[in-house]
Parts: C-alpha cells; sequence; structure tokens
C-alpha cells in the first residue's frame, strides 16, 4: 500500500492505482502533487517525474527543496519532454534523466518510463515506485483528446502492472468538460483541488484505498 496521509489524513492507496489530481490554476496541484510523491521518497521508494512543463534541472531543483536532500542519495529520476524542444544543450541521456524530443513525442515518453521503472524494480530492487506526470494539461495543447487518451491508457497500464502509484495533474478549467469526462475514465480515483475566498479545500473521490 502507498502512503498518501502526509496530504490525505490516514490515506493509503492501493498499489497498481493512478490518481487524478485536479483545479484551477493557483490552487496548489501541482505542490500536492509532489508531496505525494516526497512522502514516498522519504519512505525510501522511488520517484520518477514526466515534466511536460519545466526542464529536468528546474524539476529536480524543485523536488531536492521539498525532500531537503540532494537527488544524489534517493531514488529519483525525470522523464525531461522539455529540453530538447526548447533547443538546450547537454541532452544525453543518463541513468536518473531521460529525454523525449517534446510532449508531443509520447512513444519516446512510454519508453523512457518503462526504462526506468524496470532499472528501479530489477536493478535496484525498489518495489515501491511512485510516477508523477505533470501535466495532462500540457499534452492536450500539443495534441488531440483521442491521441492523449491512447497515450495515457498505456501509461496507465504500465503503472498498473509495476504495482506502482501513478499521480496526474490537470487543470480542468482550460478544457470542455467532454474532454475532462472521457479521461476521468482512465483513472481509479480522484482529488480536487479548489480555493474559494483564499481558503483551500481538498477532495478525494474513488480512491482505491483496499
Amino acid at each position: 500500500m502507498y502512503d498518501i496521509g502526509d496530504v490525505l489524513e490516514d490515506t493509503v492507496i492501493a498499489p497498481g492505482s493512478n490518481i487524478l489530481i485536479s483545479g484551477p490554476p493557483m490552487t496548489g496541484k501541482q505542490s500536492l502533487a509532489y508531496d505525494i510523491l516526497a512522502q514516498g521518497t522519504r519512505n525510501d521508494e522511488g520517484a520518477i517525474i514526466v515534466t511536460t512543463k519545466d526542464n529536468s534541472k528546474k524539476t529536480l531543483s524543485k523536488y531536492e527543496d521539498r525532500i531537503n536532500r540532494s537527488v544524489d542519495d534517493v531514488p529519483v529520476a525525470v522523464v525531461d519532454c522539455v529540453s530538447r524542444q526548447q533547443g538546450m544543450s547537454n541532452t544525453e541521456d543518463t541513468r536518473h534523466i531521460k529525454y523525449a524530443s517534446s510532449p508531443v513525442d509520447m512513444t519516446g515518453i512510454g519508453i523512457n518510463l518503462s526504462e526506468l521503472l524496470e532499472d528501479f524494480y530489477e536493478n535496484q530492487g525498489i518495489k515501491r515506485n511512485r510516477v508523477l506526470l505533470h501535466s495532462i494539461s500540457t499534452l492536450l495543447m500539443y495534441s488531440d483528446l483521442q491521441t492523449v487518451f491512447r497515450f495515457l491508457h498505456v501509461f496507465t497500464g504500465r503503472i498498473s502492472s509495476a504495482d506502482a502509484l501513478g499521480i496526474y495533474v490537470i487543470d480542468p478549467t482550460t478544457h470542455d468538460e467532454q474532454e475532462v469526462n472521457t479521461l476521468k475514465q482512465l483513472f481509479d480515483g480522484m482529488i480536487e483541488v479548489d480555493e474559494q475566498d483564499g481558503k483551500k479545500t481538498v477532495r478525494s473521490s474513488g480512491l482505491p484505498t483496499r
């Protein structure tokens, strides 16, 4: 089981689950997703971040601030979908950073994820791994709904077969309701973040806590 009690009190999630975190801009949904990931790192679990918004350097720096440790000392890896698209130099794959050509390169993203999960599970003996995809909204900026749905169907299947925990971030205000409802079908549960009158609320539904 995956403990996310730091985010939702006394909550544990079944292995192989995929959880969608949904919320408008500036409500802290990315921060909440990182909190779930960081709790796993503190529990000696693996963490893989698929980033479609920040490059790997910025992502790892942000994660180090979250866990107050060097990423060199913990099992953390990144699938970077940004750097090559922006023409940055020095984008050769390393053990802990894999590069996709862009957020459109969904085949490359999937292959890199599988390689990192296999390395953690088979080579490093890490049987519990958390995977964050930030964000679905960026994927939908570059590709149509049908393409993103097919990709996420395969992606969530990889998470399930590896008994990992998948965490996905979406901003529902940038998509029509039909798009969001279509994608919701792929997930086992959902965490909604909102803020009204300066007060933040976090609601969960359907979380597989068996």
